[in-house]
């Protein structure tokens, strides 16, 4: 056989650099023709130059090329990041997932009426649907597309108005309007959002969720307030948050039971939702009294000792209210105090979800960096006025030091805050090094999902193949899903020793890796996104 030089990359290309020499030899005689081929010649090489890079690329480098190349074009950029796998959503509130259409259909089988001058569900003997009664059925708006249109706008941010009300005003007021609809519905919820984080080609969702309805906070208006913390914790593990645990683990289990219903899970038709993985954080509400708020941090702690589809709690409410700005130290004692009791839990909050003018000034100096040293959150959600602490740029690398993850959501923050652009300081922690991931927070009120988070990304920050690729990365890597990570270096991309020498394309494990991989939630996960990463480059 015959030896080909490997510089050459194939026989393809060898074979026609033979045949151009020997062109060459027999066109020597005419120095005219010899000179029109030379170019000929070198025409030739160039495309065989060019011919043996692109050959030499990785399937990466030939997916971030592509992606380049469709950069300034949105109708093919977005089918790519459709496409494109994404990990984890770690920064998504069950109620604002749910788009307004789904709440029309369920407020209509649990037979609410709806207050057409301010669009809020109400248990009540519902008038007929002339349009100048007042309290219609909701069954009535799928006949009166004035009465769909308007809840659809109430319940949500489409076809809302700056010059009538504020983006952060009308957002928040949604949840008081459509929250009845959820009744009996809730795994109906679970099935909603599995199924569209299925098609934004997510492996993973970690979902707040305040799953006790309001029995943390009425056994804490029960008990009353204590300031000493531990007996306080005492007085609720006696009063009955034993039972409140007990009754959050059977309405999940139903809920579950009805989400995997709903998708047909474990049959023939199942759908691709069934594939998502879900563990939920606790959701307290801290603009409650203070005796309430405690009870629920209690229960957040409790149940993640208790049940591991529990991973971690959050705190949630606009954080400009009155009682989450003035309780805030008082909340960050809290939750350090009652840590030392579960040292194993783990801790999100949303901080600094705040601009300059919702709050004095005073009141953006401080949330990130005590949420991070005091109350020992592993990662911040939104974080958008950290410029506005006191040191930011020390804030900033103890943030990277300390590997605390921000959790990006930014439709959320432009609609809310009304902050994005150069005005968003996705860039600012990029550059320090602050691991970061896009998250929805409320797609459903925000009228978005996680494929348009990440073509935001791209279009506003011009953030390549390879920056996504590590967000996604990082939302895995910085997520609570119990066991040991595939990442032995997340930051160098090196992987855990028992499956270093692992194939992401590849159908077959090592028996070690593959049993490894088995015995750990995380790295199981992760090691799907990595093939889901690798089957995805294929195509380019």
């Amino acid at each position: 056989m015959l030896a080909i030089p490997s510089a050459l990359g194939n026989p393809l290309q060898y074979g026609v650099l033979t045949v151009g020499g020997i062109f060459m030899r027999r066109l020597r005689t005419s120095a005219i023709v010899s000179r029109v081929w030379g170019w000929v010649w070198i025409g030739w090489v160039g495309i065989l130059a060019l011919a043996a890079i692109a050959a030499g690329q990785s399937p990466e480098e030939k997916t971030a090329k592509y992606m380049e190349s469709v950069r300034h074009q949105p109708e093919l950029l977005l089918p790519f990041l459709q496409a494109m796998p994404k990990g984890g959503d770690l920064h998504v509130h069950l109620y604002g997932a749910i788009y307004a259409e789904s709440m029309i259909d369920w407020a209509s089988e649990n037979a609410l009426c709806v207050d057409r001058s301010t669009s809020k569900l109400i248990h009540a003997a519902c008038d007929s649907c002339e349009p100048y009664r007042n309290k219609p059925s909701v069954r009535c708006a799928y006949q009166d597309h004035i009465l769909y249109d308007q809840l659809v706008d109430a319940w949500s941010m489409r076809n809302w108005h700056a010059a009538e009300e504020s983006g952060h005003d009308h957002f928040f007021a949604t949840f008081d309007k459509f929250g009845p609809a959820f009744e009996k519905h809730v795994g109906d919820a679970l099935a909603e959002v599995a199924s569209r984080a299925a098609a934004d080609h997510l492996q993973y969702v970690e979902l707040m969720h305040t799953a006790d309805g309001a029995g943390a906070a009425m056994l804490g208006a029960k008990i009353g307030w204590d300031d000493d913390f531990a007996r306080l914790r005492d007085k609720l593990l006696a009063g009955g948050m034993a039972d409140v645990v007990a009754s959050v683990r059977s309405q999940l289990d139903a809920d579950e039971a009805r989400k995997k219903e709903v998708l047909h899970c474990g049959t023939a038709q199942a759908a691709a939702g069934c594939e998502v993985a879900i563990h939920y954080l606790y959701q307290v509400l801290r603009g409650l009294p203070r005796e309430q708020v405690f009870a629920q941090i209690l229960l957040g702690f409790e149940l993640t000792k208790a049940d591991a589809r529990f991973v971690g709690f959050n705190l949630v409410m606009p954080e400009d209210y009155y009682v989450p700005m003035h309780d805030f130290d008082l909340h960050m004692k809290i939750i350090k105090a009652l840590h030392k009791f579960y040292p194993a839990t783990h801790v999100s909050l949303h901080a600094d979800e705040l601009a300059m003018g919702l709050v004095p000034p005073e009141g953006l100096r401080f949330h990130i960096r005590e949420s991070i040293e005091r109350a020992g959150a592993e990662r911040i959600g939104h974080g958008v006025a950290v410029m506005s602490e006191d040191d930011p740029i020390g804030l900033l690398q103890e943030m990277a030091k300390k590997n605390v993850l921000v959790e990006i959501c930014l439709t959320s923050n432009d609609v809310i805050l009304g902050v994005s652009g150069d005005r968003h300081p996705l860039p600012v922690y990029m550059k320090y090094g602050v691991p970061v991931a896009l998250a929805t927070d409320d797609e459903g009120v925000s009228r978005s999902d996680m494929t348009h988070e990440y073509l935001r990304a791209a279009e506003t920050y011009g953030l390549s193949y390879g920056e996504l690729k590590r967000m996604a990365r990082a939302s895995l890597e910085h997520s609570f899903i119990p066991g040991d990570s595939l990442w032995g270096d997340e930051r160098e991309l090196r992987r855990a020793a028992v499956c270093e020498g692992e194939k992401a394309a590849g159908d077959r494990l090592s028996g070690k890796c593959e049993k490894w991989i088995g015995a750990n939630e995380r790295a199981r996960v992760q090691w799907e996104l990595e093939r889901a990463f690798a089957e995805f480059e294929k195509s380019y």
